[in-house]
């Protein structure tokens, strides 16, 4: 619980489609100004990204291709995305191994695209794009090979990549029963209380729950979307949606202002599968799509998860098929966190930083050095000591939870015991 880019300079007449991409050269305009990469959010030092190039070449792209195209990603591997915007731009010579019907359909799409406009309607709703050799970049998504997305837009302030790290999926169906919502809720709650990122889609029923859950126990929560992020749906949970990007992250592949359609809801289910150590199915019909992200997650070779329901239940029937194959059976957060968890995980005071301080973003890291060594303090306290609002000082303390160097002591926060033995540590080495 999903690519973008946008559409004028694209390709309205040929002297503009020429700005885009005739020659090595030429193609840079793509992106014109490095300053103009601040609308994106955080920068990344890997080749793979291309610089500012690169990037707005990836946004076009989203523009022009659905996501989990595979043929799509064998020709941005083969031709580099550079090559793939300028055969677009050009309208010359087809792709590999494309129709001519399909040609014609990719043109149409590249000539409505404009990544720069598609940046600036992200920057004013807050969305940055992250993609391949950015440093927020997930790493795990590489693991869908040429299905991966091309870059994802991302709302909210944590850092996605770290939260990433320990994230699990609750999906399950939408038309749930009580005891479904229940036990989401619950899942949901247990594992942010452990410092977990409860990762799903946004939807009605089980999705819901386990976003509200995560809330509701003042731990974080990741949705990814079949659509823009800046056009939430259902649209009944645009409320909690907003709530999620002020308190975790919401993330989708597609372009602001894109609607779902059924093709993308089931797409969008692969990258919650590869972005999380685990899924864990709470209900589902023998049809359900959240069995597709479990399909996808035991391919990924991810933990595959379900909780049982009633025998006599249509909603459980599908979980209990997963369970009937190589899923395992959970009914509480320990034994997902016991799956999922590294060695010794149910014991949380031994459980240290899961990240070297010194990757740690520099924003992250002033909030850190915030928070009292032998104390806890409020995050009010913590913002002004850190020079950053309370709103930004809390989320980013949800961050460092999850990576296991603070934790909720009441109102306030404190370091955890390893967190502690690895500041004196370092002070020891200065």
């Amino acid at each position: 619980m999903g690519r973008t880019g946008r559409s004028d300079q694209a390709g309205r007449t040929e002297g503009q489609s020429d700005q885009a991409g005739r020659t090595g050269g030429q193609s840079d305009q793509v992106g014109q100004t490095e300053g103009r990469s601040d609308q994106v959010g955080r920068t990344g030092g890997r080749s793979e990204r291309g610089g500012q190039a690169g990037l707005l070449g990836r946004i076009f792209l989203t523009r022009v291709l659905e996501p989990g195209d595979e043929t799509g990603g064998r020709w941005v591997r083969e031709l580099g995305v550079d090559g793939v915007v300028r055969r677009l731009r050009q309208r010359g010579e087809p792709l590999p191994g494309v129709s001519g019907k399909r040609w014609a359909g990719l043109i149409a799409r590249a000539e409505r695209a404009d990544p720069h406009r598609d940046l600036a309607v992200a920057q004013g709703a807050g969305v940055r794009f992250v993609c391949p050799g950015d440093t927020e970049w997930p790493g795990q998504l590489d693991d869908l090979g040429d299905g991966r997305p091309l870059g994802l837009w991302v709302r909210g302030t944590p850092d996605l990549r770290m939260w990433a790290l320990r994230s699990v999926a609750l999906v399950g169906a939408r038309a749930c029963t009580e005891y479904g919502a229940f036990m989401a809720a619950t899942l949901a709650a247990g594992l942010a209380e452990k410092g977990w990122i409860v990762v799903s889609g946004g939807a009605y029923g089980i999705d819901g729950a386990a976003h509200r859950g995560a809330l509701g126990a003042g731990g974080a929560t990741v949705a990814v979307l079949a659509c823009g992020v800046d056009r939430p749906y259902p649209r009944g949970h645009a409320g909690l949606i907003g709530r999620i990007a002020e308190q975790g992250l919401v993330v989708g592949e597609l372009p602001p202002g894109e609607h779902p359609t059924p093709s993308r809801f089931i797409l969008r289910n692969r990258v919650i599968a590869a972005l999380t150590r685990g899924t864990v199915v709470v209900e589902a019909a023998h049809r359900s799509g959240s069995l597709v992200t479990a399909r996808a997650a035991r391919r990924l070779g991810r933990h595959t998860i379900g909780v049982p329901g009633p025998a006599t239940s249509g909603l459980s029937a599908g979980v209990h098929e997963l369970l009937r194959q190589d899923a395992a059976l959970v009914t509480d957060a320990d034994e997902i966190v016991e799956l999922v968890g590294d060695m010794g995980e149910l014991a949380p005071e031994r459980r240290g930083p899961v990240l070297p301080r010194d990757l740690l973003d520099p924003a992250v890291r002033q909030v850190l050095a915030a928070v009292p060594v032998r104390r806890a303090a409020r995050p009010d306290d913590i913002a002004r000591t850190a020079q950053t609002t309370p709103d930004d000082a809390i989320a980013k303390l949800y961050e460092l939870r999850a990576l296991g160097y603070v934790e909720r002591h009441g109102d306030g926060w404190k370091l955890t015991r390893q967190a502690m033995i690895s500041v004196r540590a370092g002070a020891d080495d200065r």
